[in-house]
C-alpha cells in the first residue's frame, strides 16, 4: 500500500514522504490515526504543501539550530507543574509543557514532536530530554521539575 505521510512516523518517514507499507498497517493504524493518506496521483500537491508547512516549522538552517541547542544546553531548563506531596506528580509532565519551557528559556519556538522523552516524567528533579532540532543536530537538555 502506497501512503503519503502527513506527520512524522518513527522508522518510517517524515511528514510529506510517499512510503510503501504492508497493507494492514496502513489500513489499521496510520490512516485511521492521520498519520497518512492514501496515495493518489493528484497526491502530489498534498506531498508539496505538506513539506512546505514541515520547512516553515522547521529551524532555519543548521548554523541557527547549533545556536538554539548552544542555549539550550547552557543551563538547566525549570519546569513547573502540580505536584503532591513526597514529590509525585498530578500526572505526568507532557511535551507541550517541556516545549513551553523550551521556548521561554531559548526564545524560540521548538515543536513539541521534536521532544522525545525516553520515560514518562513524574516525579520532582532532574531529568534529561532528547530534542532533534534539525537532521543533524540533536540535544540533551536538563529539565529540573519544580513544583508550581
Amino acid at each position: 500500500m502506497k501512503l503519503i505521510l502527513t506527520q512524522e512516523v518513527t522508522g518510517l518517514g517524515a511528514a510529506g514522504d510517499v512510503v510503501e507499507v504492508k497493507d494492514g498497517y496502513g489500513r489499521n493504524y496510520l490512516v485511521p490515526r492521520g498519520l497518512a493518506l492514501r496515495w493518489t496521483r493528484g497526491g502530489e500537491k498534498t506531498v508539496e504543501s505538506i513539506k512546505k508547512a514541515r520547512s516553515s516549522r522547521a529551524v532555519r538552517d543548521q548554523d541557527h539550530a547549533e545556536q538554539i541547542k548552544s542555549k539550550l544546553e547552557a543551563q538547566a531548563v525549570p519546569v513547573q507543574v502540580r505536584a503532591g506531596t513526597g514529590g509525585r506528580l498530578f500526572g505526568a509532565v507532557t511535551t507541550a509543557e517541556i516545549a513551553g519551557a523550551l521556548a521561554d528559556v531559548s526564545g524560540e519556538a521548538v515543536d513539541k514532536r521534536t521532544i522525545v522523552v525516553t520515560q514518562p516524567i513524574k516525579s520532582l528533579g532532574s531529568h534529561q530530554v532528547s530534542i532533534k532540532l534539525h537532521d543533524e543536530v540533536s540535544a540533551t537538555v536538563d529539565l529540573n521539575v519544580i513544583p508550581a
